[in-house]
């Protein structure tokens, strides 16, 4: 990089490696700088999800060290706590070592150990009888994997639709909340413009994801000055930092939210010129009770959506941009009564039932709070504006000399996702920083490539006519745009297990893992045969109400055959989910094989622009195990799926390394962007380069491509830009992206609701439709809250995960458990007091699903009618290759023992899974607890527990202290 061209998002001069890092002679004889290492390999990290470059240093062929890589894109050399660990994770006691086969009853642990010739036969047979007779009885659903782009493709090439991963339980209301109304998201489809955001607010963002690009950018923002406001029920991380705290109550972000927006329209402080030019808010929408195309747009002849010209007095396109559009008012268009989009928000919004009077008692947040928030955010947006000496052209062939911004900023995650509400919530944030004017402009929140794309995105999901030996004629996974996308039959029964894409979770963009136990153990919509998951602890810390999840895991019919038939699970380490496998395919480490961190799944970009990497094998294999890209790639041709089988049936690649450098998903384009081209002399598209990945090794594991100074704002409308993203196979044409600040899909499903269409719901979901499918953001209350005693369960109960784990992954890792190896439930002050409890007191937590014991830890930094804890740290004994007096299976607790899987019966007896309506979300967070002070004898360990899980074969006992680094002292020490 040049001294002259504009730093990546995380780059500073600071952040550059030393030209000479060793230390000087001091002349005492100490050597300040010795060598550890033979050698460093460099890959990308994998103890969470921000894929950060690691410098990996080997010795003796076993793992020293392990440090940031500082040319990395993502971390600039930061490395967290958990990056440093990965060393433990690698050679945790908890690996298996060899493909297993259940022996005993299912949650018992008896297995014996088979080879892998065995163990694929085995799957090969199962799953080959599937394809031959009904590929939708194989349900495949993976975990917070990276390569989910093949592993859908290959349920694709199957033909199975009932595919997913972890999004349904994570992030899909984040996802698809941003998706249908900007064309990309939070977390890794965007990120603050952290060198000129002046003022920025995080909302129920917990320190486990994106850690490092957060806390680099947090530096940035307090040395220079800028506010940070946090909205969060819990100050932690972060939230504990900010310069304004806002310990809102869970569940009501959408309302607050929409506070602010009331404030901002009744003050005038949006942004009309922004609104005309990238969004939908000039766009004509029919408001005829009753007619067929009530609350869709008015269209011309051509199909385009048509705006009325304040001007003319006349329709004309919306997307002419020599039009002049009205905002407001009401018009005629061929006999039917139109209003602006804008018209309908502002009606909507101005109302009273929004204004920060109304919304302070269910938010707990005061008024002027909200009101000085409002202000705060109109002053930084409208009186700070940026404008850089940048000239850049836009879409319409407009030059314009500079690039002006409004350096607001906003990111959020689960803590508003994991809601019932959470899907209008997310959507609520982007009309929010929309109306501003914030959005991919500079000091804004900035798309990261591949994003933006049309909202909705496509393709559309695919799976409604699935025949034997015949693979879909899409992905599994998409974006519906109304009523005719959904995956359900002629009677309006779901044809994905999970429901996903029905009636009951409509924009279920990443599918609902939460709801595959439950449905495939009642035979909801119908029977499978085979559960095969991979990297997902479905039998404890993924799943809700943990007791009956592994009783349906258990659960037999009355011939004694177990009603799930079958379940092949991946894993690298012995969780609480491998015992109830009957086949297990042992997993490498992230250090042990080959990943790809692609553009065609969640690649490295940052806003600056676009990235990939992979992980590559950086220490041997030292047990027999397989990595499962490559297990399962090697299943896909011995099935003879097409894509991954030759016509004479051989095996099209030979594992997964051979699939990431030759695979075309379509001409020229495969999973990784850089280096393409026989000499390797082209990016983005080109033909496969045998030598693709020692490129990416011998450039430190990554690609990344700066944009020009006139391609990194505005992408929405930026002709520059448009033309690269064309160039890469981001987008199919050139053309603006708009936003929509009112979606006209949701709309199709209300009238569906009312009776029009040719797919209609079943009538006992049409109120349920015509309530959440709205068309703008609105708020409601979460679902437990109205059907619970909230004076029985007043409290709020939440979960998140500490800034050193994630997942289940990191409460394993003997240097991680010695920060946290037993969960507190975090309760304010006041409130214990009005209990009284008192520190360290142990306590049941109650709800209406059952009840956990665990002990107390007395805070000020948390909403007072809230109380919270870490996810993840309490376990199981017998897993994870823990002792069975550890702390975390005898005092740690996991608070998915009380929260349901399922809604509270409606007025006709149905229950619905726990998830937001709109997007099948799994509502972690809406549960309403109480607490009650243990007896004495009841004190000192928690409950429930369970039978403790039998070893697997031929495992050594974990040691007593677990030491690293000794036979690195001990040979060094001899050489001496």
């Amino acid at each position: 990089m040049s001294s002259t061209e504009p730093r990546g998002a995380n780059s500073a001069p600071s952040q550059r490696p030393l030209a000479d890092s060793q230390a000087p002679d001091e002349g005492d004889g100490v050597d300040t700088s010795p060598s550890v290492f033979d050698s460093i390999a460099k890959t990308t990290c994998y103890m969470c999800a921000c894929r950060c470059g690691i410098d990996v240093h080997i010795k003796d062929g076993k793992v020293r060290y392990i440090n940031g890589n500082k040319d990395h894109p993502v971390n600039r050399g930061v490395i967290c706590g958990k990056g440093s660990a990965g060393i433990m994770q690698h050679y945790s006691p908890a690996r298996l070592s060899k493909p297993l086969l259940r022996t005993g009853p299912r949650g018992t642990g008896e297995f014996s150990e088979i080879e892998w010739g065995e163990a694929l036969t085995i799957a090969t047979e199962r799953l080959s009888a599937i394809r031959r007779t009904d590929p939708k009885k194989l349900a495949f659903f993976t975990g917070r994997d990276q390569s989910q782009s093949l592993t859908g493709w290959w349920a694709s090439r199957f033909g199975t639709p009932n595919f997913a991963a972890h999004g349904g339980f994570c992030s899909v209301n984040m996802a698809a909340g941003g998706l249908y109304t900007i064309g990309g998201s939070f977390w890794e489809f965007g990120e603050p413009d952290w060198d000129n955001t002046k003022y920025f607010m995080l909302f129920g963002v917990a320190e486990d994801h994106d850690s490092n690009p957060i806390k680099i950018g947090l530096g940035k923002l307090k040395a220079r000055g800028a506010k940070v406001v946090s909205v969060n029920p819990c100050r932690t991380g972060y939230n504990a930092i900010a310069d304004d705290w806002i310990g809102i109550r869970p569940g009501t972000d959408g309302l607050f939210v929409l506070a602010l927006v009331h404030e901002l329209l009744k003050a005038g402080r949006v942004d009309l010129d922004y609104l005309l030019r990238y969004t939908n808010a000039a766009v004509l929408v029919i408001q005829e009770p009753g007619t067929a195309d009530d609350g869709l747009f008015a269209r011309d002849a051509d199909g385009d959506p048509m705006a009325w010209h304040r001007v003319a007095k006349a329709p004309v396109k919306a997307a002419d941009p020599e039009a002049k559009p009205a905002l407001t008012g009401s018009c005629t268009v061929n006999g039917r009564c139109c209003v602006p989009v804008f018209q309908l928000i502002a009606d909507r919004y101005l109302d009273e039932s929004y204004s920060p009077d109304a919304a302070a008692g269910r938010c707990g947040v005061d008024a002027d709070t909200i009101r000085r928030i409002a202000a705060e955010l109109a002053h930084v947006a409208f009186e700070q504006t940026i404008e850089l000496p940048v000239a850049w052209t836009d879409w319409a062939g407009r030059r314009h000399e500079t690039i002006k911004g409004r350096p607001v900023s906003m990111h959020a995650m689960r803590g508003i996702s994991a809601h019932s509400n959470g899907f209008h919530t997310c959507r609520a944030i982007h009309l929010l920083q929309v109306l501003l004017g914030t959005v991919d402009v500079p000091g804004g929140f900035r798309f990261k490539p591949p994003y933006p794309r049309c909202a909705p995105p496509g393709p559309r999901p695919a799976g409604k006519d699935v025949k034997p030996m015949a693979p879909l004629e899409g992905m599994p996974l998409g974006f519906v745009s109304g009523p005719d996308d959904l995956l359900v039959d002629e009677a309006g029964t779901p044809t994905r297990i999970d429901k996903a894409y029905s009636w009951e979770a409509p924009l279920a963009a990443h599918g609902l893992m939460h709801s595959v136990i439950r449905n495939a153990w009642a035979g909801d919509p119908y029977p499978i045969d085979t559960l095969m998951m991979y990297m997902s602890n479905m039998a404890w810390n993924s799943s809700m109400n943990t007791a009956e999840t592994i009783a349906m895991l258990t659960d037999k019919d009355a011939s004694g055959a177990y009603k799930i038939p079958f379940i092949i699970y991946s894993d690298a380490y012995y969780s609480e989910t491998v015992p109830y496998a009957d086949l297990v395919l042992p997993d490498t480490t992230y250090l042990e094989r080959h990943d790809c961190i692609s553009l065609l799944d969640r690649p490295i970009s940052h806003a600056d622009g676009p990235g990939d990497a992979i992980r590559h094998p950086v220490v041997e294999l030292d047990r027999d195990v397989r990595p499962f890209q490559s297990v399962l790639i090697e299943l896909g041709a011995r099935l003879g799926l097409p894509g991954f089988a030759n016509e004479d049936g051989s095996a099209k690649y030979r594992d997964y390394a051979d699939y990431i450098v030759n695979h075309e998903r379509t001409p020229g384009i495969g999973p990784l962007a850089g280096w393409r081209g026989r000499d390797g002399g082209s990016f983005g598209k080109g033909e496969a380069n045998p030598d693709q990945l020692q490129r990416y090794i011998d450039n430190g594991g990554f690609w990344h491509r700066d944009f020009s100074a006139d391609q990194r704002y505005y992408k929405m409308g930026n002709r520059a830009y448009l033309d690269f993203a064309v160039e890469m196979g981001f987008i199919a044409k050139a053309e603006p992206i708009v936003f929509q600040l009112y979606s006209e899909p949701m709309q199709r499903f209300r009238l569906a609701a009312r009776g029009h269409g040719k797919l209609q719901p079943p009538k006992a979901e049409r109120a349920r439709i015509e309530t959440y499918m709205d068309p703008l953001p609105f708020w409601y209350a979460p679902f437990e809250d109205d059907t619970v005693d909230l004076q029985k369960y007043p409290l709020h109960a939440l979960t998140q995960r500490p800034m050193h784990m994630y997942h289940s992954w990191g409460s394993q890792n003997a240097w991680l458990r010695q920060i946290t190896s037993q969960n507190r439930l975090f309760v304010h002050q006041k409130t214990a007091a009005g209990l009284d409890l008192a520190d360290d007191d142990w306590v049941w937590i109650e709800s209406i699903n059952g009840r956990v014991k665990g002990q107390i830890k007395l805070v000020d930094g948390v909403n007072p009618d809230t109380v919270w804890t870490w996810n993840a740290i309490g376990k199981r004994r017998g897993s994870w290759g823990l002792k069975d007096d550890a702390a975390e299976s005898n005092r740690g607790f996991l608070l998915n023992h009380i929260i349901g899987d399922q809604t509270a019966a409606d007025a006709n007896g149905k229950r619905y899974s726990n998830s937001d309506p709109v997007t099948g979300q799994a509502a972690w967070f809406d549960v309403r607890v109480r607490i009650v002070k243990c007896a004495r004898q009841e004190a000192g360990f928690t409950e429930p527990q369970f039978e403790r899980f039998r070893q697997p074969p031929n495992v050594q006992p974990s040691p007593d202290v677990l030491r690293f680094g000794a036979a690195f002292r001990t040979k060094r020490e001899a050489a001496e």
